[in-house]
């Protein structure tokens, strides 16, 4: 009993005091909506896609998109990795607050300090098919440390098996940090499988990794406005530059990509900018990462790398 209780002490020590200078910070500005900048990382014999993205802070599902022809459990050697930690912003209305969207699997958190607006962004894991997450403006109500689990009947049903009450600990799949969504069902909080971030493996509830969800706790105060969006198209502008991110998703949705874009293009008055060749590849290959889909001299789209290379920027 003594070594499992400092067994837990020493599991949420360690997550209390995870430095976090993994936090992903930008500053944005009014006239641009796109942030951050695209990296690639040379693979050794031990790399796996899972473990890379952990790393860079990124979701099992943006760097399996982003490298579709890379094995995602062994990556094999010399390999050129591309790291997208390159965003356009949601389309909202107001930047304030937490926003999620669903598609990408990412979320940002608008702060301001010293007259600066600055977004914090992280990954996430969401709600399974027919367990979604659901959409909606929420605000954060209750904010907890070491949290217990209390199975709701939905899980219990599944997992007869569960006790009724699971304890702080790292048996704990809320993790160390919970932040209580007003309507009273759903939580954002850690989790003791990290593999979960970017997939679909909840009952509805945000999960962030073990090393994320103490950065955020501590940055978000109670009363924060939560958005819940879907946009699996979204449109930036930067430097003169148009770029559009795309996301999948499930056959459910029955999203029509490209009115959706054209959708968006015509709204902000740019699709005169815009090369449709560019437009059309970028829509089929849904890689989740902005490309330049400007009207300029023709892009080589034979190889990926030559594709990405061509097409974004670094800011």
């Amino acid at each position: 009993m003594f070594m499992k209780f400092t067994i837990n002490i020493f599991f949420f020590l360690f997550l209390l005091f995870v430095n976090d200078i993994h936090a992903t910070t930008f500053n944005y500005m009014s006239d641009t909506n796109v942030i951050g900048s695209i990296t690639f990382h040379r693979s050794e014999s031990n790399d796996s896609l899972i473990e890379l993205a952990r790393k860079y802070k990124l979701g099992y599902n943006e760097i399996t998109d982003a490298n579709p022809d890379i094995e995602p459990f062994l990556t094999g050697v010399d390999k050129e990795i591309l790291i997208p930690t390159f965003w356009v912003l949601p389309e909202i209305q107001t930047y304030e607050g937490i926003v999620i969207n669903l598609p990408e699997m990412r979320l940002y958190f608008f702060h301001n300090k010293h007259g600066k607006n600055l977004v914090t962004t992280f990954p996430i894991g969401i709600g399974d098919d027919g367990k979604d997450t659901p959409l909606g403006i929420y605000r954060i109500t209750h904010k907890t440390v070491r949290p217990s689990w209390y199975p709701p009947y939905s899980i219990k049903k599944e997992r007869p098996e569960l006790p009724s009450v699971v304890p702080p600990g790292p048996d704990n799949p809320l993790g160390s940090h919970s932040l209580r969504l007003s309507g009273g069902s759903y939580l954002i909080h850690g989790t003791n499988r990290p593999w979960a971030v970017g997939r679909k493996v909840t009952h509805g509830c945000i999960r962030l990794y073990p090393e994320d969800i103490p950065v955020l706790f501590d940055m978000v105060p109670i009363g924060t406005k939560v958005t819940i969006i879907r946009q699996p198209v979204k449109i930036g502008m930067n430097k003169g530059q148009v770029f559009i991110e795309v996301h999948k998703t499930d056959n459910t949705q029955n999203i029509n990509y490209f009115d959706e874009a054209i959708s968006l293009l015509i709204k902000k008055n740019l699709i005169k900018k815009v090369d449709t060749l560019k437009l059309y590849e970028a829509i089929r290959l849904k890689r989740g990462v902005p490309i330049d889909i400007t009207e300029k001299k023709a892009v080589d789209i034979k190889s990926p790398a030559s594709f990405y290379n061509n097409s974004l920027i670094s800011l």
